[in-house]
């Protein structure tokens, strides 16, 4: 019996009768991140980082919450549980596993690039290694992230110039806060729509030194808004709120950006590609590192990864799930394989 099973509610350790990130109500959910996709409402008891809590508060409202530190270890009927840095966003984290010698990770999501916001990855050495793969394939490949906040404020500078206001489309929760933190150093008042609100204060709540923010009202005067910064999710993109700030410009932070056609098929004047996942050298660097004999491959472009692995002598399987639902805007942006730019291939190299 393996020590994880993927069933109809999530991913299940039958030993330690518990879930990690299920998408269906059960007793005890052990949560890898405050993303909605893989923290979910009706559970009878959580477990997280503590990091996490607070942003599991805001969205989810008060429940059971048992929290850890990292590497901290608790048992559940037996089984040795303990939480490791992930990278993707604050709180986010690895899930090992150890029961009868075996051990396995559950990455949820991460990214291999300290951010310096959202912690450090942490290899974890496992038998059996669950990774996500959003961005698994070898197009995508991140450019280094002062280099992408760099093209970031140039971009704010030219608007500024041209008496623009600059609207950042970038999620709530992870992006939102990795942008604010350069955007900060620029002397412009930074305003922001009110999921990135809600975000932000839960943290500086928690006690998150953060930069400072001013969330946009009905009677924020245009006048406050001109020519400065503004952050906002992606369901804000396209809607009548944004009204108040023409004329503007619109940029999108997402890694769906690197391919390029994505920005104009959006409709939007400019896309840079920062994402909170890793990129495919990410991903196969994140699973060497693990040492595992076996992989499987969660959301994302799960199959052409793990068919490559496969070609590497990694015995790796796809498995569906119900994450990959809102970060990174939620779709994989009309990528298919073949569909890519001139100077990148989609195709998965062979051995």
């Amino acid at each position: 019996m393996p020590l994880i099973e993927f069933t109809d509610s999530g991913l299940f350790c039958r030993q330690g009768r518990f879930y990690i990130d299920p998408w269906k109500p059960v007793d005890k959910a052990v949560i890898t991140h405050a993303h909605s996709d893989h923290a979910r409402p009706g559970n009878s008891d959580y477990l997280c980082h503590h990091l996490t809590k607070p942003l599991l508060q805001l969205r989810l409202g008060n429940n059971s919450y048992e929290t850890v530190d990292w590497n901290e270890t608790v048992f559940m009927n037996g089984v040795k549980v303990s939480l490791h840095p992930a990278g993707h966003i604050i709180g986010a984290a690895q899930i090992r596993v150890e029961y009868g010698g075996e051990v396995w990770v559950a990455s949820g999501d991460y990214k291999i690039e300290d951010d310096g916001l959202s912690g450090a990855f942490e290899p974890v050495r496992c038998n059996t290694f669950i990774t996500e793969s959003t961005f698994g394939l070898p197009i995508y490949q991140w450019k280094k992230q002062a280099d992408i906040f760099n093209d970031i404020k140039k971009w704010v500078a030219q608007n500024k110039e041209a008496k623009k206001t600059s609207v950042l489309i970038a999620y709530s929760l992870g992006k939102a806060q990795r942008v604010l933190m350069p955007l900060s150093a620029m002397g412009l008042p930074v305003f922001v729509h009110g999921a990135v609100w809600n975000v932000h204060q839960a943290l500086v709540n928690s006690g998150w030194k953060l930069p400072e923010v001013q969330r946009v009202q009905p009677d924020t005067p245009k006048e406050y808004l001109s020519g400065n910064i503004i952050i906002a999710p992606p369901s804000a993109d396209g809607t009548p709120w944004m009204k108040k700030f023409y004329p503007y410009s619109v940029g999108v932070c997402s890694g769906w950006m690197q391919v390029r056609g994505n920005a104009r098929r959006r409709n939007t004047d400019a896309g840079f590609a920062l994402s909170d996942h890793a990129d495919w050298d990410g991903l196969l660097q994140a699973v060497k590192a693990t040492g595992a004999q076996k992989v499987f491959a969660t959301h994302g472009f799960q199959s052409a990864f793990s068919r490559y692995l496969n070609e590497q002598g990694i015995e790796a399987g796809e498995v569906k799930t119900a994450f990959g639902g809102e970060e990174e805007d939620g779709q994989t942006e009309n990528v298919k394989e073949g569909e890519a730019d001139n100077t990148a291939s989609i195709k998965v190299p062979t051995v």
